[in-house]
């Protein structure tokens, strides 16, 4: 199976776009659950793993490496 490659603070569009709709949102938190957060409204939704590789379509901004 194909794994998508995100990060925590990377923006990623969901394959539905939120009812303020935008389509745009950042991750907050990574773990066995992931916490999204709406870049429009700032609405969070915390949702599984599983879900979340289901749900997103791409990444389309890669966080910046703190090196």
């Amino acid at each position: 199976m194909n794994r998508k490659e995100f990060d925590k603070l990377d923006i990623v569009e969901m394959k539905k776009p939120h009812a303020c709709q935008t389509n745009r949102w950042q991750i907050i938190r990574m773990g066995m659950d992931i916490r999204i957060q709406c870049m429009n409204c700032k609405h969070i939704v915390t949702m599984t793993r599983r879900d979340f590789e289901k749900k997103m379509k791409k990444v389309l901004e890669k966080a910046e490496s703190a090196e």
